[in-house]
């Protein structure tokens, strides 16, 4: 075996490792690509229509199986919180609040206000009213 084919086998078995462990994680029941923890509501987790609010990248399936390099807090997709956010609030996002029962809200609330803490953001005044 040649000296570079050598050095590739670990690097090769590593990334086979992986996609076989990413295959597995797709299996798992996602709703827009995402496992149910990356969404503020989960009302059934057996069923994605009961999830609600996603505010996670897809980065959050490696935090999700221990990866060194992956924490959840990284995993927070800040382009999406917004509009999580204003679906709490009585406004809703583009005119309509998220279908919850008042606890769900306020625990969902209270879920992505620590998201804002952990990142040393400041919490919406709308999340800041619920909780």
């Amino acid at each position: 075996m040649s000296r570079i084919k050598q050095a590739l086998t670990p690097v090769i078995a590593s990334e086979t490792k992986q996609s076989h462990k990413e295959e597995s994680m797709s299996k798992d029941i996602t709703k827009e690509g995402l496992p149910k923890e990356a969404f503020a509501i989960v009302g059934d987790p057996e069923d994605p229509e009961t999830w609600k609010l996603p505010h996670h990248t897809k980065a959050i399936f490696r935090a999700l199986r221990g990866s060194p390099l992956a924490n959840r807090e990284k995993t927070v997709d800040w382009y999406r919180m917004p509009a999580a956010v204003a679906a709490l609030s009585r406004a809703g996002y583009r005119g309509e609040r998220v279908q919850a029962d008042p606890e769900n809200i306020i625990s969902a609330a209270r879920h992505l206000a620590r998201h804002y803490q952990k990142a040393d953001k400041p919490v919406p005044d709308t999340l800041g009213a619920l909780i």
